[in-house]
């Protein structure tokens, strides 16, 4: 049955589904499993490669692909490279606009406590509204966003700020309330309140300034500067005898005017007057026994003088004039 089987035409049927080999029988009967066309015969092409010019775009975007690769591997690390530095740059710029506002706040504070136009009500509330600027500045502060290394020395800047908020506060309050027969009480209270003020400057120069200035040499970061900020340039106008010849002024209770000359063998409210501001000096003097307080200008009076006038360098004569006054408020605001 199988010697009648007509032999296949390969170009009619030409789908190899299984691609078996041939086999004896197959051969024997001249018979072939059918085979896939190649593409190859209409025209088509006879192999799976593409044409010279998709390779070429092929080949083309490898390249591109490789050359952006490289670029984007570059920036990356350039970002990498130059990121601390510019997180540091821009924390410390924000930090410098700080100490720039808090130290121009500490020039008006010396300018207004060395006022002699300005009324008590108008300092208290002049010393109010720095008060307010450097609590603003506090706020400031608190709300930036310090590199990860500055997170812990960034609170001793803003315990500086608020530090002079307080104190200014603080300050403002007193002078308010300040009475004219308590002059010398309401000074060592401001004078104790005014001490925060010059705190501020020793934390942050010391636990702010420094700690960050070897933070960046650490990092290798060149090229920024800590800022630094100052609030008390003078010392002396933040003294118990310079806030009390500010009430002094203030209230206006006046010393002898320059022109009132005494002498031993003077008496009466000036040489009284004279008593408790020498007196007051001489707490600052080793050795030396306090005055009494009884008007009379007699020889502990007259000793007590010539010692001022001695230290001052001037003509050690015991007379009270306008040289020996001014040598006692220029000596009064250094001894503190």
């Amino acid at each position: 049955m199988l010697d009648s089987v007509e032999p296949l035409n390969e170009d009619e049927l030409e789908f190899d589904f299984f691609g078996e080999p041939d086999t004896a029988e197959t051969v024997e009967h001249g018979w072939r499993p059918p085979r896939l066309r190649s593409a190859g015969r209409d025209g088509g092409g006879g192999s799976n490669r593409l044409p010279p010019g998709l390779v070429g775009v092929g080949r083309l975007a490898a390249l591109a692909a490789i050359v952006i690769a490289g670029v984007v591997g570059l920036v990356t690390g350039l970002g990498a490279c130059q990121g601390p530095h510019a997180d540091y740059a821009g924390y410390l710029r924000e930090v410098g606009a700080l100490a720039r506002s808090s130290s121009k706040d500490g020039a008006q504070l010396a300018l207004d406590l060395g006022s002699t136009t300005a009324t008590s009500a108008i300092l208290a509330r002049r010393l109010q509204d720095l008060a307010s600027q450097e609590q603003q500045a506090y706020d400031h502060a608190v709300q930036l966003n310090p590199p990860g290394p500055l997170r812990a020395v960034h609170s001793e800047l803003v315990a500086a700020l608020e530090l002079r908020a307080s104190s200014l506060a603080e300050l403002g309050q007193t002078l308010a309330l300040a009475r004219p027969n308590k002059n010398e009480a309401a000074a060592e209270a401001l004078a104790a309140q005014a001490r925060l003020l010059t705190t501020s400057d020793v934390v942050w120069n010391q636990l702010y300034q420094i700690p960050v200035t070897q933070q960046l040499h650490t990092l290798r970061i060149t090229g920024i500067s800590v800022p630094q900020s100052r609030f008390v340039s003078n010392p002396a106008l933040v003294t118990a005898p310079a806030f009390t010849h500010l009430l002094q002024r203030l209230h206006g209770i006046t010393s002898p005017g320059p022109a009132t000359i005494l002498k031993p063998g003077s008496t009466g409210a000036a040489v009284k007057a004279w008593q408790q501001q020498l007196d007051r000096w001489l707490k600052t003097q080793p050795g030396h026994t306090f005055l009494p307080i009884d008007g009379a200008f007699g020889a502990q009076t007259t000793a007590a003088t010539k010692a001022l006038q001695r230290a001052a360098g001037i003509t050690a004569d015991g007379i009270v004039g306008p040289t020996t006054r001014q040598a006692l408020t220029h000596q009064l605001a250094g001894s503190g």
